[in-house]
């Protein structure tokens, strides 16, 4: 049977890295596919990149399993509405913010609890990106989910999870994440009564640390902070419904063994997580206030060297130390399209409105910025002093594609019709001389 939550979870760590792992001793054979695996396991690679991708960009793991995971049933769809692959191109070029979802009030689990907001690209064509929310009150139960469009990057913000997958067992809180690779199956249970959180499906190149440049070897997020699960199976033979994302639609099908009977692996194609409280951030400690690509920690690269498909980036406790300096995130337009959440705490450029679960969205050549009480605490503030940013921890999926939004995200009851009221006090401040008109 699934874990409890009983159990102790043990990790590998390195971002990346070549590893490897077995819940039986020896289950690791000496090769990726002997004529005969240890205690008579079937030997199964999956690979999450194309076999030819160069050796430092290739992604894929040898599983030793108790049964292949052949003979899927066959797939019939499953309704699942508000999880959608239908946006809105007619989405207005207009800064827009969001209530948290309200955590249902009948059972609902992750898979049932998902609710699309934005996206761009396409599943079919392994470009782009899709952004939901989840609110779920029960775990998953019999069921697991595959995802074969996209690799998810899943935020909590209320309530820890249990992640339950092929490759081993994480165990996830909020301000951590955890991503779960394209083709892994895996299910969600919750710790506490209630879950809420932040999903990014990304469907084109998988999300890797940045490269440091001159900032050298050191800082942002380390690999060695990045937890890997290790070997953990179950040998069971029972009914369980496997729910399948697949060219933007959901499937499902029935499978009567457990698909957690992978008994030792090793690879670097795997679920892990990510503790955002080890972030190491970077700032300027003179003047100026630097572009917020320093507080990237994950990135998808698109085809265009220097721009992402999209990136994952996080602003979390720091010290501002910037003198003679307008140290909240200045009024900017720029050619991304920025989907920001906040986990806990508060956002330093918003003195209200933008609360944990809730979210918000500044299109590309949208100006954005403080709002109007930030701008005149921040004109106030003895920048000889530093300000100790303690309770706070939000994230922003950046990309460089416009994105669209679905029908609930646009005209939803979460939606704030008055996130533009938020600058309407930002007053004219100019001191120069007076030219005539006319």
């Amino acid at each position: 049977m699934v874990a409890t939550m009983t159990d102790t979870l043990h990790y590998q760590a390195g971002f990346g890295s070549e590893l490897q792992t077995e819940a039986l001793p020896g289950a690791l054979p000496a090769h990726n596919s002997p004529q005969h695996c240890p205690y008579g396991l079937y030997a199964e690679q999956i690979s999450g990149t194309a076999f030819t991708a160069p050796r430092h960009q290739n992604r894929r793991s040898w599983l030793y399993r108790i049964r292949p995971s052949v003979g899927q049933p066959c797939a019939e769809p499953y309704a699942q509405p508000r999880f959608t692959a239908s946006l809105r191109p007619d989405t207005p070029p207009e800064p827009m913010r969001w209530d948290p979802p309200l955590i249902p009030a009948t059972p609902v689990d992750f898979v049932d609890g998902l609710v699309t907001v934005a996206g761009n690209g396409s599943a079919t064509l392994q470009h782009g990106f899709a952004i939901h929310w989840y609110a779920c009150n029960q775990s998953m139960s019999e069921r697991v989910f595959c995802n074969a469009d996209a690799e998810m990057l899943i935020v909590p913000q209320h309530g820890a999870l249990r992640v339950v997958t092929e490759l081993g067992l994480l165990e996830v809180a909020p301000q951590e994440i955890v991503v779960i690779p394209r083709g892994i199956r895996f299910l969600l249970e919750l710790t506490e009564d209630t879950a809420r959180g932040y999903v990014c499906e990304n469907f084109g190149a998988p999300f890797r640390l940045p490269d440091l440049g001159v900032i050298g070897a050191n800082g942002l997020a380390a690999a060695r902070d990045f937890l890997y699960p290790v070997a953990w199976f179950e040998d069971r033979t029972a009914p369980i419904q496997l729910i399948t994302r697949y060219l933007g639609q959901l499937w499902q099908g029935v499978l009567q063994r457990s698909p957690f009977d992978v008994v030792a692996w090793h690879g670097n194609h795997a679920p892990y997580k990510y503790d955002l409280r080890r972030f190491n951030t970077l700032g300027s400690v003179s003047f100026d206030h630097p572009d917020p690509s320093i507080f990237l920690v994950l990135q998808a690269p698109s085809d265009t060297p220097g721009v992402d498909q999209i990136d994952f980036v996080v602003f979390p406790p720091r010290a501002l130390v910037a003198q003679d300096t307008f140290r909240p995130p200045w009024f900017h337009r720029n050619v991304a399209s920025e989907f920001m959440g906040l986990i806990h705490g508060r956002y330093d450029a918003k003195a209200s409105g933008f609360v944990p679960g809730g979210a918000s969205l500044h299109p590309c050549m949208t100006g954005h910025g403080p709002d109007a009480a930030t701008v005149e605490r921040a004109l106030q503030a003895d920048t000889h002093q530093t300000d100790y940013l303690t309770d706070t921890m939000a994230f922003m999926f950046e990309t460089r594609l416009p994105m669209l939004l679905t029908d609930h995200a646009l005209n939803g009851p979460q939606r704030q019709r008055n996130y533009l009221d938020c600058w309407a006090d930002v007053r004219s401040r100019f001191a120069g001389p007076t030219h005539p008109q006319g």
